[in-house]
């Protein structure tokens, strides 16, 4: 009865968190920071996991037709954030870089190699806040891709008390979008996380 009830929410509530999402797209105003020039060039993309309310519909509007992919939790969570990604068109791949690894990382790559942008949270799943995992550093480095960067702050907003402290900006309120790309070639692993988190602590809300 409980995977019963569990398969009916994964049905139902990813399209309530949809409609959800988009009135606070609709009725926010909204800037847009290009710190660097994106264009139609494939990335690997991150956002913070306490930005995946409205990053995901920033990456849409700046790449409305991109066929993309998401690297997505296997948890329960994790379908709900499938099922909403799924309705923008961005392709969940279920597993995590740190638990089942290494089919979640030949998922990507394979979806790299078909044309795809990946989609990665480097503190997804379970954090910690703001932390970097390997993953979206180690496919950046080996698929010789740069990485776009979605970050924004909202003036008005609820934080939720979860692991992440959870973003969600007020109905009617300004979000300043800060995107940029960055190229990790030549970098180190460690070099490379080092310096991807500094550039995403810039412009998120801490």
């Amino acid at each position: 009865m409980k995977v019963f009830f569990r398969g009916i929410g994964e049905v139902i509530i990813p399209p309530v968190i949809y409609i959800l999402m988009r009135l606070l797209w609709y009725t926010a105003s909204k800037k847009f920071h290009y710190i660097t020039d994106i264009g139609e060039e494939q990335h690997v993309c991150v956002c913070w996991h306490n930005e995946l309310l409205m990053s995901p519909q920033a990456y849409r509007k700046i790449h409305k037709n991109h066929p993309a992919s998401a690297i997505i939790s296997s948890h329960s969570d994790g379908s709900l954030i499938a099922g909403t990604l799924n309705i923008l068109k961005i392709r969940p791949l279920r597993g995590s870089t740190k638990k089942g690894a290494r089919q979640v990382l030949l998922q990507a790559f394979k979806s790299i190699k078909s044309g795809e942008e990946v989609l990665i949270t480097p503190d997804g799943p379970r954090g910690p806040r703001h932390s970097m995992s390997d993953g979206a550093i180690g496919i950046a480095l080996k698929s010789k891709l740069p990485i776009f960067v979605m970050n924004y702050k909202a003036q008005k907003y609820w934080e939720l008390k979860s692991w992440d402290r959870f973003v969600i900006p007020k109905p009617f309120t300004q979000i300043d979008f800060y995107i940029q790309s960055l190229s990790l070639e030549g970098m180190e692993l460690e070099t490379a996380k080092v310096y991807l988190r500094e550039k995403m602590l810039e412009n998120t809300i801490l």
